[in-house]
C-alpha cells in the first residue's frame, strides 16, 4: 500500500493506543468475565470502568518514551557521530520509570529530566505499570546494560514497534536495535526476539509490503537461530491459522498474551484475519489474557500497514494522549527526513 511515511508512523501509534485503550478495562478479565460486563460480544468500545474512556496504559506510555529517545539517539548521532541506540531508549525509560514512582510536582527536584515529553503532567500516572520493567529499571546501574533476570513477559514486545517506524525498510538494523533495546528491561532470549520481530515486520510494512509477507520474510530472514524458536513456532501458527473459519478459538492454542512470542502471535493472527481493523483490536483484545498488550500490538501493525484512517474516528479522537502520539509521529518523521535538523531539534530533544 502507497503511503507516506509519515501517515503509518501516525497509524502505528495511533492504533497501537487504540488498541491499548480498548484492552485497558480488561486486561485481567478471563472471556467469561468480560461477557459477564460487557455481553456477548465482549467489549466493543472505549468504556470507562479503569479511567475515562480512552485512557491508556503503560504500553503506550513506554511506547511514547520509546519514540523519545529514537529521536534523541537520532539527534545524538547527527551532533556526534555515533550513538548507542539501546543506552539512549534506556534513557528514556528511565525517565519513564520517574513518572510511575514519583509526582509531577515533584519532577523539578529530580535530577536528570530534560526535554518536552517528561513536562506533560498526563503522562505522570500509574497506568499498570509492569512488574519486570519496573524492577529491572529500578536497578539499572548504568545506561544500555542488560537485565539481570529471566523474563520473557511482554513488556518488551508492546513498546518496541517504533523501532521499525524510525529504520523503515531495514528490517536487520531494526531487528538487532529493538533486540538490544529489549534486553535492557528482560533477560530471556525470546523477550529480544519478539521485539526484534515487531520491529522487524514494521520495518518491513513501511517498505510497502503486506503484512502476511512481512511477518514470513521475518520468520525465514530473522529468527533462524535457536534462540528464536519460540517466536518463529509462535508466528508460523499465526500465519496457519489466520483466514480459516475458526480463527478466533484458535486464540487459545496461541496462550493468553502475557509473554512475549503470545502476544505477538495473538496480534498478528487478529490482524490477518478480521474483516476490519475495528474488527480485529475487538478480537485481540476479548481473549483470556493480556488483552491492552495484545490490542495495542495489533494497532501498531495495523496502523503501519494502513495509516491512521482505518482505525474509527470516535476511538482516535477520544485517546486521552492523541494530541501528544501525533506531535512524535511528526518528530519522529522529522528526524528520518533527510533535511533533519539536530541543532534545531536540540531543545526538545536533547542527544542523550
Amino acid at each position: 500500500m502507497d503511503l507516506p511515511l509519515t501517515e503509518r508512523i501516525r497509524g502505528c501509534l495511533l492504533g497501537g493506543a487504540c488498541g491499548d485503550a480498548l484492552g485497558a478495562p480488561v486486561e485481567f478479565w478471563s472471556t467469561q468475565q468480560i461477557a459477564a460486563r460487557y455481553g456477548s460480544k465482549g467489549i466493543v468500545g472505549f468504556a470507562h470502568d479503569v479511567g475515562p474512556a480512552g485512557a491508556i496504559t503503560d504500553d503506550t506510555q513506554m511506547t511514547m518514551f520509546t519514540v523519545e529517545g529514537l529521536i534523541r539517539a537520532r539527534v545524538r548521532q547527527s551532533l556526534h557521530g555515533a550513538v548507542d541506540w539501546a543506552a539512549v531508549v534506556h534513557h528514556a525509560y528511565l525517565r519513564w520509570l520517574r513518572t510511575q514512582l514519583s509526582t509531577y510536582d515533584a519532577r523539578s527536584t529530580i535530577e536528570g529530566l530534560d526535554g518536552w515529553l517528561i513536562e506533560e503532567r498526563r503522562l505522570w500516572s500509574q497506568r499498570a505499570p509492569g512488574t519486570t520493567c519496573l524492577v529491572a529499571l529500578r536497578s539499572a546501574t548504568d545506561f544500555g546494560i542488560p537485565a539481570d533476570n529471566d523474563s520473557k513477559g511482554c513488556g518488551t514486545v508492546m513498546r518496541d514497534a517504533p523501532w521499525g517506524l524510525a529504520f523503515p525498510g531495514d528490517p536487520d538494523t531494526a531487528f538487532k536495535l529493538a533486540f538490544n533495546a529489549a534486553a535492557t528491561t528482560h533477560g530471556h532470549p525470546t523477550a529480544h526476539y519478539a521485539s526484534g520481530a515487531v520491529a522487524a515486520i514494521v520495518a518491513r510494512l513501511c517498505a510497502g509490503m503486506d503484512l502476511a509477507g512481512s511477518v514470513d520474510r521475518t520468520i525465514a530472514e530473522n529468527l533462524m537461530d535457536p534462540d528464536g524458536v519460540e517466536v518463529a513456532a509462535a508466528l508460523s501458527l499465526a500465519l496457519q491459522f489466520s483466514g480459516t473459519t475458526g480463527w478466533r478459538s484458535s486464540l487459545l492454542e496461541l496462550g493468553g498474551g502475557w509473554v512475549a512470542e503470545e502476544a505477538l502471535g495473538i496480534a498478528v493472527l487478529c490482524a490477518l484475519s478480521a474483516e476490519t481493523p475495528r474488527a480485529a483490536l475487538i478480537a485481540a483484545v476479548n481473549h483470556d489474557g493480556d488483552s491492552d498488550s495484545t490490542g495495542a500490538i495489533c494497532g501498531n501493525l495495523l496502523g503501519a500497514a494502513l495509516g491512521a484512517d482505518v482505525f474509527p474516528a470516535e476511538w482516535v479522537e477520544q485517546l486521552g494522549v492523541r494530541d501528544l502520539l501525533e506531535t512524535l509521529a511528526v518528530d519522529l518523521a522529522g528526524s528520518i527526513a533527510q533535511d533533519f535538523s539536530a541543532s534545531a531539534a536540540g531543545a526538545r530533544y536533547p542527544g542523550w
